[in-house]
C-alpha cells in the first residue's frame, strides 16, 4: 500500500512540474502573438489556481501516506503482541508432574514367598492392603478445542508410572528361610518387601481452557502392572484399566499443583494375585 501511495504521489510531482513547463514555454509565444495583459494575468492567475491544486493534492496523498505508515506500524505491533500471547500460552501447553499419596488394594497380596500353597510351611505372613507411592508422569497436548467439538475442552495424553509398597517387612515361607526348611533347617524366615509398579498410557480431558483451575477426568486408559514378590507360578505382569479424576491449580508462572484420584481394574486374579485397587493423592507439575 506504501509502495502505491509513493507511487502517486511521484507521477503528481511529475505531472504538475511538465505542466509548469508547458506553461512556461508557450508564455513566449504567447506574448509573441500580442496577447494582452489581461489575458497573460488570467493564464497566470489559472496556471497559480492549478498548482495550488496539485499542491493540495500532494499534500492529502502525504497525510493519508503518514496516517498508513502508522496504521501499519499499529498493526504489526498487534501482529507482535498477539504473537508473543500465543508463544506464551504454547509454552505451558505440557506439562511433566511428581506424585504420592495413599494406595490401597482390594485383596490381600499372595505370592512365591507368602502365603504359598505349594510350600505352606515357614511364617507364612501377608502383606496388608494399603501402602504408599510415588510416580512420575507427561502430560503431552493434542487439541484445546477437542479438535473443533468442544471450545474450552483440552485433550491430552498421559504417559504415567508409579511405584506402590504396601509392607518391607512380610515373614516369608520356606522359599524365604535360611536355611530353606524344605531341606530341614530351622525357622528363619526372611523379611519380604511387596510392591508393585504401574505404567499407564490414557487420555485425560481438561476443562476450563485459560483458567488458573483446570478439573480432568480420565475416561480409560491402558494399565501395565507387575508385581513384586511374583506369583507362585512366577508370573509378574498383568494387564488392566485404569479410571480417573483430578484437578490442577496454576500458582505461579509455569508451576502448577493438584490432586487426584485413580481405580486400577484388572481382568482377574494373577495366579491367585489380584491387583485391583485405588490410588489418592497430590501432584507438583511444571508446564513446558
Amino acid at each position: 500500500m506504501v509502495r502505491c501511495i509513493v507511487a502517486k504521489r511521484a507521477i503528481l510531482s511529475a505531472v504538475a512540474g511538465m505542466f509548469s513547463i508547458s506553461v512556461l514555454m508557450s508564455a513566449p509565444s504567447v506574448l509573441a502573438a500580442g496577447t494582452s495583459t489581461q489575458a497573460l494575468e488570467a493564464q497566470i492567475k489559472l496556471l497559480e489556481e492549478q498548482l495550488q491544486s496539485i499542491r493540495g493534492e500532494l499534500d492529502r496523498v502525504k497525510s493519508d501516506t503518514v496516517r498508513n505508515e502508522q496504521k501499519i506500524q499499529q498493526n504489526e505491533q498487534s501482529v507482535a503482541s498477539v504473537r508473543a500471547q500465543s508463544n506464551a500460552e504454547e509454552k505451558d501447553k505440557h506439562m511433566v508432574f511428581f506424585r504420592g499419596g495413599f494406595a490401597h488394594s482390594n485383596n490381600l497380596r499372595n505370592g512365591v514367598s507368602i502365603q504359598s500353597n505349594v510350600a505352606p510351611v515357614g511364617a507364612q505372613d501377608q502383606a496388608g492392603k494399603d501402602a504408599w507411592y510415588i510416580g512420575a508422569g507427561f502430560d503431552f497436548n493434542l487439541t484445546n478445542d477437542v479438535w473443533g467439538f468442544l471450545p474450552g475442552t483440552s485433550v491430552f495424553a498421559e504417559l504415567m508410572f508409579e511405584y506402590k509398597q504396601f509392607s518391607n517387612g512380610v515373614l516369608g515361607n520356606a522359599l524365604a528361610n535360611n536355611p530353606t526348611q524344605l531341606a530341614n533347617g530351622a525357622l528363619n524366615p526372611r523379611k519380604v518387601t511387596v510392591s508393585q509398579f504401574t505404567l499407564t498410557a490414557a487420555p485425560k480431558i481438561k476443562f476450563l481452557e485459560g483458567s488458573r483451575f483446570r478439573p480432568w477426568i480420565i475416561p480409560a486408559g491402558l494399565a501395565l502392572h507387575v508385581i513384586s514378590p511374583p506369583s507362585e507360578s512366577i508370573t509378574v505382569l498383568q494387564p488392566g484399566v485404569m479410571f480417573g479424576v483430578g484437578a490442577d491449580y496454576n500458582i505461579w508462572k509455569a508451576i502448577y499443583v493438584g490432586a487426584d484420584a485413580r481405580y486400577q481394574l484388572a481382568g482377574g486374579k494373577i495366579d491367585g494375585v489380584n491387583v485391583n485397587g485405588f490410588t489418592v493423592g497430590g501432584y507438583l507439575g511444571i508446564g513446558f
